[in-house]
């Protein structure tokens, strides 16, 4: 661990926060670079990033039942409310106390069942996963289900991914020992900016068309 690290530490500010902000460049690095060179798709680059360090406090299992369980609860009370004919801030409002009783009642049933990892969960990764609601919501309107589906399953995969990044202690250690390694991730950000090449998705997309291209023969 290096000078400055354990400096801060001394100050009181918890070890896991540093980690978390240490390992946060990165874990958005891999987001953009899944984004830029591979081709996911996602809810940005934030937002699959918060999820990731939410699966921290609530472990990865646990953490994509939620997931699953507020995209399921958000749309199901989106498709009771739309014959009410309601304003959008509202309907979105009902939504998310829909979700929020929803959440309740299944840590209340964690605790019933003794399933202590889901009735232990703390409330501010809870906040950010019911948050994720509202955008999945509004990519169902203006996109459409099937769209806003994939949207939310990608977002997923690339949280699981992130979460599995920032879990691997050797990185964790290295950036406790050189956080100064930061710069070399900004600069690899640098790197994806000037990318120009077709995403792999896109070579997937239109292979047939790559494969008719004709090569010019040389004179």
């Amino acid at each position: 661990m290096s000078s400055f690290i354990e400096f801060v530490i001394r100050q009181g500010v918890p070890l896991e926060t540093i980690q978390l902000m240490l390992m946060f460049p990165l874990v958005v690095t891999v987001m953009a670079a899944a984004r830029q060179i591979i081709g996911m798709k996602s809810f940005g680059v934030y937002t699959p990033s918060i999820i990731a360090l939410a699966f921290i406090s609530t472990g990865l299992k646990y953490g994509i039942f939620l997931f699953i369980v507020i995209l399921l609860i958000g749309t199901l009370t989106r498709l009771i409310l739309k014959r009410f004919r309601l304003l959008y801030l509202p309907r979105v409002a009902i939504m998310l106390s829909v979700v929020s009783v929803t959440i309740f009642l299944l840590l209340a049933a964690g605790g019933f069942f003794k399933r202590t990892g889901l009735a232990a969960v703390l409330i501010f990764p809870l906040l950010i996963m019911i948050t994720i609601m509202e955008k999945f919501i509004v990519i169902q309107i203006e996109k459409g289900f099937k769209t806003a589906i994939f949207l939310s399953l990608e977002t997923l995969a690339l949280s699981v991914i992130a979460y599995l990044v920032v879990s691997i202690s050797f990185l964790q250690s290295l950036l406790l020992s050189y956080p100064w390694l930061i710069l070399v991730i900004v600069l690899a950000n640098f790197a994806l900016g000037k990318w120009t090449g077709l995403r792999f998705s896109e070579y997937y997309r239109f292979k047939d068309v790559i494969k008719n291209v004709e090569i010019p023969s040389k004179k």
